[in-house]
Parts: structure tokens; C-alpha cells; sequence
């Protein structure tokens, strides 16, 4: 018995003792909005359904936070939109594993989950998914301070369809109502910077703006679907003469992710590019 009980001490209690750090890693989800989406609060229960690597069913948008060490935050933060041809998000591969890709070099990880067009008619891009994302990204603002982020350090990132997402965004003021009743409405929601892996073609502007965010872009050549509106952005981008940085490369095809499962060597270099980039464009210091 004293030997099962000394067990207890040295072995079951340290791992015990881990148990709050791994649950807290998962990652908190906070709806984006507490009494559901406006105008949809009576579906703001309806259950969200996943399996494998994805989920689909969202009525009730919300964000889900992952935070780096203190110790290593550098301030800036990402909002991340999986895609999913917006029938469903790829969560673990352009959510999770992005996120905790950002988290490994000190940046704040916020994985959005949106309204899916596709799946529910009754929703579109340019007015309810466009409404989750400037609300993500302003109550992503909102709590700067409590998760050590620089309010002027806050971006986005979208794969595929997320890149649809990102587009609704990030070429408009994003300027928050002075008088809305809740406060979270009242913060600027525009991105001060993103990030879009071979992203859609829907919402890529026949002309950049000049206050657009300094972008960095990446895809396939061999993608169909989304290498196009890599390339027409660079040149918009580099008309409006905003700072922009563009990768292609031979191979890929799409849905490479963050290119863990590839078997092409530049796929699998790519992360490192977005770490330098980051670093270069003085959004997260390297450490």
C-alpha cells in the first residue's frame, strides 16, 4: 500500500498537475455575440456539427483564442478564417494548426468561425459573413489588453474561401459607429495587415486602395481555382503601391494547408517565409 501510495505522489500527481495547461492550450471560444447574431438569435443554439477535420452547422459565430507564453508574446495577433468552399471550415489544418504555428513564434491566434453561405442560403458573403468578420475583428480589439496585443498590430489570415472572407474586410474604411450601444461596435474593424493563402477569387478588387493592407500572398501555380487572384493582386497591389510580397511556387495544387502533410520541400518551407515576413515588415519581431 505505501509503495501504491508513494506512486500516487511521484507519477499521478505531476501529470495531474498538467491536466488545467493542456485544457487551456485547446483553446476558449467566446461567441461573437452573447445573445446570438443579430437577427438570428433563435438559431444561436443550434449545434454545430464536426468531424474529422471539419465543422459545419454554425449559427452562432464565434472565435476561439489561442495565446502564446507571456513571456514570448511580441503584441501582434491574427484572425484566422479556415476555408471550406463556405459549405464547411478545414479547422485542424487552417485553423488550429496555423494557429498554433503563430503561437510557436510569440503571436496571438484567433481561429474565426463563420457563417457558411454555401450550406444555408439564408446567409451570404457581402452582408452576414461579412458581418462576422469586422465583428471578429473588432472584438479581437476589444480585448487587446487582456491578452497583451497592440490594437494597431492586429491582422487577418484566410485559406481558399477564408480568403473570401478577408476580402470583405480588408479594402474598406472599417470604421466602428461612435454610437452604437455596445461598445465592441465602436472599434475600427480594417485589419492592419494580411495574410491570404490561395485565396478565392470573390471580393479580389479591380483596384487596391492606397490605405489596403500590406499583404503577403501565397499559392500554386498549378492551383486552378486560386493562383489567378494571387497574381491579379500583386499587380493591383503594386499599382496602389502598398507593400506586398508574393510566393508561387511550381507545384502544390491547392489545399496544401500549412504544408505539414506534403511531400514537395518548398510546401514544407513555406511557414518559415510568413515568420520572415512578419519580422521584415515589423508586425512580430523575431526573438
Amino acid at each position: 500500500m505505501r509503495t501504491f501510495i508513494r506512486y500516487l505522489f511521484h507519477v499521478c500527481l505531476p501529470l495531474l498537475a498538467i491536466i488545467p495547461a493542456i485544457a487551456q492550450d485547446t483553446g476558449r471560444v467566446i461567441p461573437l455575440w452573447p445573445n446570438g447574431a443579430p437577427g438570428y438569435e433563435n438559431r444561436r443554439n443550434e449545434p454545430e456539427q464536426a468531424k474529422d477535420y471539419w465543422v459545419k452547422n454554425i449559427h452562432n459565430p464565434s472565435i476561439t483564442v489561442y495565446l502564446p507564453p507571456k513571456e514570448k508574446a511580441t503584441g501582434a495577433a491574427v484572425l484566422i478564417c479556415p476555408g471550406g468552399g463556405h459549405r464547411l471550415l478545414v479547422y485542424t489544418a487552417e485553423g488550429v494548426e496555423p494557429a498554433r504555428f503563430l503561437n510557436s513564434i510569440g503571436v496571438a491566434a484567433i481561429i474565426l468561425k463563420y457563417r457558411l453561405f454555401r450550406e444555408d442560403s439564408t446567409y451570404s458573403l457581402e452582408k452576414e459573413v461579412k458581418q462576422d468578420a469586422y465583428r471578429a475583428m473588432r472584438l479581437v480589439r476589444s480585448h487587446a489588453t487582456q491578452w497583451n496585443i497592440d490594437p494597431s498590430r492586429v491582422g487577418i489570415w484566410g485559406f481558399s474561401a477564408g480568403g473570401e472572407v478577408v476580402a470583405q474586410v480588408a479594402y474598406q474604411s472599417g470604421a466602428g459607429d461612435p454610437n452604437a450601444p455596445d461598445p465592441v461596435d465602436r472599434l475600427n474593424g480594417k485589419p492592419d495587415f494580411q495574410i491570404l493563402v490561395y485565396p478565392g477569387p470573390l471580393g479580389v478588387p479591380e483596384q487596391v486602395p492606397a490605405d489596403a493592407p500590406r499583404a503577403f500572398l501565397i499559392a500554386a501555380n498549378d492551383d486552378e481555382c486560386c493562383s489567378v487572384p494571387i497574381v491579379n493582386l500583386l499587380q493591383r497591389y503594386r499599382a496602389a503601391k502598398v507593400p506586398v510580397e508574393a510566393h508561387v511556387f511550381a507545384n502544390g495544387s491547392h489545399a496544401f494547408n500549412m504544408g505539414y502533410r506534403s511531400t514537395l520541400q518548398s510546401l514544407k518551407a513555406w511557414p518559415p517565409l510568413l515568420t520572415n515576413w512578419l519580422a521584415d515588415s515589423n508586425i512580430s519581431p523575431k526573438h
